[in-house]
């Protein structure tokens, strides 16, 4: 295929990596002049969509998206894709895809699971939202930058799907690490914790695939000082995401909204940005409950 990439930044440029070792054909824009091997350098946003198949973009927010979706939708050709892998709102992500109607164009929301590893080695999953031909089309570079794609349904339910799944991360890491936190003032050891736990009712992927305790579990950040894996900045992002839909949908999500506040606080007044979501771990053991 002939593909077009914008945004080449920690996600976008090894998934182009990718997808020009596979043998596809990927010109690339990105504002910050990021370029990444192989792939050719269009001249702008506009330019990369001429003539392409599909259009993958990897952007910061959803007004980002709306302001590159003005560029690039009328120089699309009738019936190519407009992948769209970045986590916005979803209320963005229909506007776009909108637009894409009016033009012929096909509109994919594809936010993914998996972080810079998973960009890396292919092994993203990714979240789909859109027609299903659209969908049908863009498989065969859903297999390469991944290892999974889930159509949800409609336009906006990949985001929807997203931020749904970020909202239960966001909290089943606190709820871990404040029990690790408890368990050590319980003079319970970690590891012994951690063996109950992790085969037991309090199961999750929090604990079991990335325990926030050094030393406990498999190879996590906090093995390596709670350098990101996945940023709190990054989740606190998703979990305003998630309070906004459930704002416009009328949906009672009060854990989401305390985790939201919880990041906040980490985030902004505390020691969290820059470090992985589980360095809320240290944040607990440091504090008392007055």
């Amino acid at each position: 295929m002939q593909i077009g990439f914008i945004g080449l930044g920690n996600m976008g440029g090894p998934m182009a990596a990718n997808l020009v070792a596979a043998g596809h054909t990927v010109k690339g824009f990105d504002v910050a002049g990021t370029s990444t091997a192989g792939v050719s350098v269009a001249a702008s946003a506009a330019e990369d969509a001429t003539g392409v198949d599909v259009l993958i973009t990897m952007l910061p927010n959803g007004s980002i998206l709306r302001s590159v979706a003005d560029q690039v939708i009328p120089a699309m050709s009738k019936g190519a894709v407009l992948l769209d892998c970045s986590t916005v709102d979803v209320e963005s992500a229909r506007a776009v895809a909108d637009q894409c109607t009016a033009a012929g164009v096909l509109a994919l929301d594809a936010p993914v699971s998996g972080g810079i590893g998973g960009a890396s080695g292919g092994t993203l999953t990714f979240m789909v939202g859109g027609e299903e031909a659209g969908f049908n089309k863009a498989l065969p570079l859903f297999e390469i930058m991944g290892q999974k794609a889930v159509h949800c349904g409609a336009s906006g339910n990949g985001q929807a799907a997203k931020i749904c799944n970020n909202m239960i991360l966001g909290v089943t890491m606190i709820a871990t690490c404040e029990s690790f936190a408890l368990a050590d003032k319980l003079g319970l050891d970690r590891q012994k914790m951690f063996d109950v736990v992790s085969t037991s009712s309090g199961y999750s992927w929090s604990m079991n695939a990335y325990c926030p305790a050094p030393g406990v579990g498999p190879t996590s950040p906090a093995d390596n000082d709670y350098k990101p894996g996945f940023a709190a900045d990054l989740m606190l992002k998703d979990l305003r995401l998630a309070q906004q839909a459930a704002s416009g949908a009328d949906a009672d999500t009060p854990m989401g909204a305390l985790a939201q506040a919880l990041y906040e606080q980490f985030v902004e007044n505390e020691d969290g940005a820059g470090r992985d979501f589980s360095a809320m771990l240290p944040r607990f053991e440091q504090r008392s409950r007055s």
